[in-house]
């Protein structure tokens, strides 16, 4: 019989019912500084003494996890409701819809990182795609002061259901989009500050950091410094003198493109795997985040606010150096004008597929277009079947990770894609949804936080590619993944199931938090959501229940609970591989390190914790 996993947290039960607590009778102020792609153990007093200076002084979280995708609007979407990926749908940042999305070139794969998209995915299931509330709408509608300032797509993701001119207190919504068709119209009160700041209502463009070259061309050598110089002037200069006029508690999220733009983009490392994400350019991304921190905390100093303003600083998942070498895929073996000789494509899952199961491809992003044999799609994204307008099989391509969805729920189907996959080399554990049942060499999607109350349709399987270390004191610092993007070999990826991926940086500092601890329990980007609306008193009306904890260890005189660790592994496949996942667990609340398939994924340890054969 399998076991269902339920992820409920006591101490957030408690949050959900609006109990009494200290911080609801003195509210607090709340920044959540979220430094995109910032590894877990990359940060020093020399590459980022902003954030190191929080880690020291505050709590310094050293067990944190993103969760598996480990993507930006996946994680975004934890952050923001305190659930994991099964409630909120967000399963990583290319999903499927079912339906076409306008606003995405009518593509039924759409990428969740701009905002029209968001609120056309909100329109087609039910208002709220995300389907729980939000940390900025909670805080808003019990009168807090709210601004979410920074990356297009996390940031308004943390407030996507308000909607401009009605009544009531809005959040102050500052992105790559501000001042254009896209962005989210300014208030009266934001305009006449800016102007009196001397500041532009409109966001300055990437600049040569938005440039990621290509095969022959190597992609940027700056980073993010212009844009965000204007977006952290916004914060310090405007937003926080404004909330403090207001004299009312606040929330303020300021999610840093950098270092993920950088690392994503780099120029350093064209096609060799060395220097990869380790490379100037990438180090300098995370030290603009840092200097962005830096400035709000003075701001704070200087408007009085620090002592009573907690900050939790926690990046979205970690990173890794893509590589683009396979001797098992048909794809890699195909002459493209836009890829090495010998390297993996930009949709070789799509492509693999397509031939193993020996099904038409049809490209989403092209108008549903047959892909040419010697062509990949567009985007990665690949409809299988011979009509595109109700494919048999769908390919969202992502990353380091891939979500494949069989609309029709075939089980001899799935069987067929699963067999095709393990064959790859590419790949490092399969995943899937507990409806189509056991498969050797596959985990079930509910081990994971996959399976709960999403509303968008559920991925069918979830594949991770496979992982390991360039060589280095700190494997997570240097992690290599295969990945399926249109981003170069050297350049920079997540969201794989290595440690390097999910090994994400968290600490926090304030009146709500202890000073010098350092926490060794596990702790999730989840947790962020579900701590940060504890310590602002605010209740949410929550649908799932894959929901995060309370960090009460970080608290003065907060319960401190106790941390088991566990394996958990598949029956073997025909060939012989087991997906093997490694978690961590607090009372019924699991924390994922690393998966995929023994010898295959960085951070993976095959015999450790007590073990569990899935099925059993």
């Amino acid at each position: 019989m399998r076991r269902t996993i339920v992820l409920l947290s006591a101490s957030l039960i408690t949050f959900a019912a609006g109990s009494a607590s200290a911080q609801n009778a003195n509210p607090r102020n709340l920044i959540l500084f979220v430094p995109d792609g910032l590894r877990g153990r990359i940060v020093t007093s020399q590459t980022a003494p902003a954030m190191a200076e929080v880690r020291d002084k505050g709590v310094n979280f050293k067990n944190s996890h993103s969760l598996f995708p480990t993507f930006t609007m996946a994680n975004g979407s934890a952050m923001a409701s305190g659930h994991y990926l099964g409630d909120t749908g967000t399963f990583s940042n290319t999903i499927y819809t079912g339906r076409p999305i306008a606003h995405s070139n009518n593509t039924v794969t759409p990428f969740l990182e701009v905002n029209p998209v968001l609120l056309e995915v909100d329109e087609h299931f039910g208002g709220d795609y995300l389907n729980e509330e939000t940390l900025l709408k909670m805080a808003r509608e019990k009168g807090y002061s709210t601004a979410a300032i920074g990356k297009h797509g996390p940031t308004f993701i943390f407030d996507h259901t308000d909607k401009v001119g009605t009544a009531g207190l809005h959040s102050v919504i500052i992105d790559d989009a501000t001042g254009s068709k896209n962005g989210v119209p300014l208030s009266e009160e934001m305009k006449e500050a800016l102007t009196k700041a001397n500041l532009p209502q409109a966001t300055p463009s990437r600049g040569e950091n938005g440039k990621a070259g290509d095969a022959k061309t190597p992609g940027t050598t700056s980073a993010n410094v212009a844009q965000q110089a204007y977006m952290a002037d916004v914060a310090s200069k405007v937003v926080l003198p404004m909330f403090k006029a207001r004299n009312k508690p606040f929330v303020l999220v300021f999610w840093s493109r950098d270092p993920d733009g950088s690392q994503h983009n780099t120029g350093d490392s064209l096609n060799t795997i060395t220097p990869g994400i380790n490379g100037p350019t990438s180090m300098a991304g995370i030290k603009n985040a840092d200097n962005n921190l830096a400035q709000l905390r003075k701001a704070l100093d200087e408007l009085g606010l620090a002592a009573s303003t907690n900050i939790i600083v926690s990046s979205d998942h970690g990173f890794s150096t893509i590589s683009k070498e396979s001797k098992t895929s048909p794809a890699a073996t195909i002459s493209y004008e836009d890829t090495p000789k010998d390297f993996l494509p930009m949709g070789f899952v799509a492509i693999d597929l397509a031939k193993a199961l020996n099904l038409p491809l049809f490209d989403p992003n092209d108008k549903n277009a047959r892909v040419a044999d010697n062509a990949h799609p567009k985007a990665g994204n690949g409809l299988l079947g011979k009509d595109p307008a109700k494919p048999d099989l769908v390919v969202a391509t992502n990353g380091g990770s891939d979500l494949i969805y069989i609309p029709s729920k075939e089980r001899k189907l799935a069987d067929r894609t699963i067999k095709a996959l393990l064959e790859q080399d590419y790949v490092s554990g399969i995943f899937v949804d507990d409806e189509f049942g056991n498969f050797p060499g596959t985990l079930p999607m509910s081990q994971l936080g996959l399976k709960g109350k999403a509303v968008v349709p559920h991925p069918s399987i979830v594949v991770n590619f496979r992982s390991w270390s360039s060589g280095c004191d700190e494997p997570t610092n240097c992690s290599v993944q295969i990945a399926d993007t249109v981003l170069r070999q050297g350049q920079g990826m997540h969201g794989s199931f290595s440690r390097g991926d999910t090994l994400n940086f968290t600490a926090a500092i304030g009146p709500d938090f202890k000073s010098g601890y350092v926490d060794a329990l596990p702790v999730s980007n989840a947790d962020v959501g579900a701590t940060a609306a504890k310590i602002m008193g605010l209740t949410q009306k929550a649908k799932g229940k894959l929901i995060g904890r309370v960090m009460t260890e970080a608290m003065p005189n907060g319960a401190t609970p106790t941390a088991h660790a566990g394996t958990v592994r598949s029956k073997p496949s025909a060939n012989g591989q087991r997906t093997v996942l490694n978690f961590q667990r607090v009372g019924s609340q699991r924390y994922f390190d690393a998966a995929g398939f023994p010898g295959r994924t960085l951070g993976l340890d095959a015999e450790g914790g007590k073990q569990k054969t899935a099925g059993k």
